[in-house]
Order: structure tokens, then C-alpha cells, then sequence
């Protein structure tokens, strides 16, 4: 998946949970200044980060990280 669409898919996520970049990092382990380049595109998270990240959102890595394009237009 490239960088920025995770990224935005990180962030969407966060906050339809309702979780700020500083819950989310306090509560996923990882530092504020990590998630945030992360989420603005500047990093890529290791596999690690991402399974830490889905778990505290409460979802799937492969929710986070696949896009469904098999959604019909009707």
C-alpha cells in the first residue's frame, strides 16, 4: 500500500474511533512525533506498528491496510 493512502487511512480511522494522535500513541506505545510523520505520509510504519495501531483502534490490519475496490457503484 503507498505511504500516503495508510496514512490517510491511520488518520480516518483514528478519528472515527474518536481517538486524538496523543491517545493514540500513549495508548499503541508509540511516540506522538512517530504517529504523526506516519499519518502526514513523512514515514512508513514498520508491520509492527501497524498491527499495534489496528488493535488499539479495534479493527483488522487488513482493514486498515486494504482498500475495497470491488464496491459497486449503483
Amino acid at each position: 500500500m503507498e505511504r500516503m493512502q495508510l496514512a490517510q487511512r491511520i488518520r480516518a480511522f483514528r478519528k472515527l474511533k474518536g481517538y486524538t494522535q496523543q491517545q493514540l500513541a500513549e495508548q499503541s506505545g508509540i511516540s506522538l512525533a512517530v504517529l504523526g510523520a506516519i499519518e502526514r505520509g513523512n514515514r512508513r510504519a514498520e508491520d509492527k506498528v501497524i498491527e499495534t495501531i489496528a488493535q488499539v483502534l479495534g479493527i483488522s490490519v487488513h482493514e486498515l491496510v486494504h482498500v475495497d475496490t470491488n464496491i459497486t457503484k449503483e
